[in-house]
């Protein structure tokens, strides 16, 4: 709906422009008999299209404005494909993931709400759609590195792909709760298009070649086996399949969720659908029972603080910010990492934050750091500290095992649709500890923590000092600066539900 009011607004403005210049223009001699009624066209004719140093016809006309040349064979030869609109005014093109709209009279394609305008409009003319040269290097050029030069002499226009790329890519699958999430990941990103077939997916090459690999079947109860081609990489399907797919990057995926219409299409508990801003939160502390966490030289340990800081944040936000809060753990006791996100889903929470402390061989070591999660970490330091934390109290899968991987891939997924969310909250809560604390400032960085890896909602994990420092164990020891570590906290969260709130209002309004 908002690709209609867009593009129909532009048409309207361009139909104002070629009224405008209808009534200021000089007569022009009788247009060409090609043109349609109301088009301003000086000249029309047959020239050339050079692509990949092949040619082939390519219609043009010559306006008022400057020339227009046929879209449709120059989307068929850069591989693309041009539906026509029920009402033959509208048209989406298509090249690889690149996908616009086009609208007779109107001067600028629409993509998505984006508004990308031309030179001067498209027009139909005998039912075929002409397009301002400009149109290429403006949305291809941006989105799929498509040049093209018009030699107005010659009447040629020479168009040229980017430089094919022979890509390596890796299939994974994994099934979860009704669905199966096939992971299609690749060393760089691909220039590709996706078609539905009836008992298969083609992710089919725009410009690159695959590096061929032999069937694969899968063990899955929804996805039967995978061939990759050069041209084309083929999953087949069980009858009745439906599926979604889209795209991630870092590293760079094409991602397919396949699932049973009529049964659960979730890898992740189901949300609410209607906007209702942020009501619950959830509150991790770190460690419990017989795993202490880092351990201070005076004997501190970590659990135990981490539980203090977790109880009197809770009260703070319930009273403060009127939200419902509720702790994975109220006591000192054994809990695994997946249960507590699980916990999080469970409650449908809007927002989990796991308290944490830090620790290091280096004695001076101090500050605070924020982590949002990550396939890949941010640093070396970051790298070390997931893996410690991830090592901690689980006879789940190994990190560096398969099982942990396909764990770690399906959850990274759950989190990918929040992930702006969550550098948000990790930046707020970092900004507040560095200002109001003038604690050092070690940044918001990425890992692959596993506590976080189940979380269907904006997720973070805080260090909220070095235990393993003496002077940091000091003041963690002492009440009055956990309570200033929890004031930091609430503003944080507090500024964080200003904006989730008035994004849910503002989504709620545009229903």
């Amino acid at each position: 709906m908002v690709i209609f009011r867009a593009v129909m607004r532009q048409a309207f403005v361009g139909a104002l422009v070629a009224l405008a210049a209808a009534a200021v223009l000089p007569a022009q001699e009788a247009p060409p008999e090609s043109a349609e009624p109301g088009v301003l066209t000086v000249a029309a004719g047959t020239g050339v299209l050079a692509v990949g140093g092949e040619t082939s016809p390519l219609p043009w006309i010559e306006t008022v404005q400057g020339p227009l040349v046929a879209l449709a064979p120059l989307v068929e030869r850069l591989g693309g494909s041009l539906k026509t609109g029920a009402f033959g005014t509208t048209f989406t093109v298509a090249l690889g993931d690149v996908e616009f709209v086009v609208a007779d009279g109107s001067p600028a394609v629409t993509r998505g709400t984006e508004i990308l305008p031309l030179s001067q409009p498209a027009r139909v003319v005998l039912g075929a759609l002409y397009v301002p040269i400009d149109l290429v290097p403006r949305v291809w050029g941006t989105l799929a590195g498509v040049s093209a030069s018009w030699d107005g002499a010659a009447k040629r226009l020479d168009a040229a792909r980017p430089s094919a790329r022979e890509l390596a890519v890796e299939i994974s699958a994994v099934h979860s709760q009704g669905v199966s999430t096939v992971v299609l990941r690749f060393p760089a990103s691909p220039r590709v298009r996706v078609e539905r077939h009836e008992s298969a997916f083609e992710v089919i090459a725009v410009g690159d070649r695959f590096v061929p690999a032999p069937s694969r079947r899968f063990d899955d109860p929804l996805l039967r086996f995978a061939a990759v081609t050069a041209d084309r990489i083929t999953l087949v399907v069980a009858d009745g399949v439906a599926g979604e797919h889209y795209r991630l990057g870092s590293p760079d995926r094409v991602v397919f969720d396949l699932y049973q219409p009529g049964q659960t299409a979730a890898a992740v508990p189901p949300r609410e659908p209607s906007p209702r801003g942020l009501r619950t939160v959830v509150i991790d502390p770190g460690h419990g029972g017989a795993e202490t966490g880092a351990i201070g030289p005076a004997g501190t340990m970590e659990k135990e603080l981490t539980l203090a800081i977790s109880r009197a944040l809770a009260e703070r936000l319930s009273s403060e910010l009127g939200v419902r809060v509720a702790l994975t753990r109220t006591d000192d006791v054994d809990l695994g990492l997946v249960e507590r996100s699980a916990f999080a889903n469970q409650n449908k929470a809007d927002l989990f934050l796991s308290v944490h402390l830090n620790s290091t061989a280096r004695g001076d070591a101090r500050g605070a750091e924020t982590y949002f999660l990550s396939l890949q970490a941010s640093d070396q330091r970051a790298a070390d500290a997931a893996a410690i934390e991830n090592l901690v109290g689980e006879a789940a899968a190994a990190p560096g095992s398969d099982e942990f991987d396909v764990q770690l891939m399906l959850w990274d997924l759950a989190q990918s649709a929040h992930l702006a969310a969550s550098q948000r909250l990790a930046n707020l809560i970092q900004e507040e500890l560095n200002r109001s604390l003038e604690l050092a400032d070690r940044g918001v960085k990425q890992a692959p923590f596993r506590v976080l890896m189940g979380a269907a909602m904006p997720a973070v994990l805080v260090e909220l000092g070095f235990v393993s420092s003496p002077a940091e164990e000091e003041r963690l020891r002492d009440p009055a600066y956990r309570a200033g570590l929890v004031d930091t906290l609430v503003r944080a969260v507090a500024r964080f539900k200003r904006e989730f709130d008035a994004g849910a209002e503002a989504a709620g309004a545009g229903r």
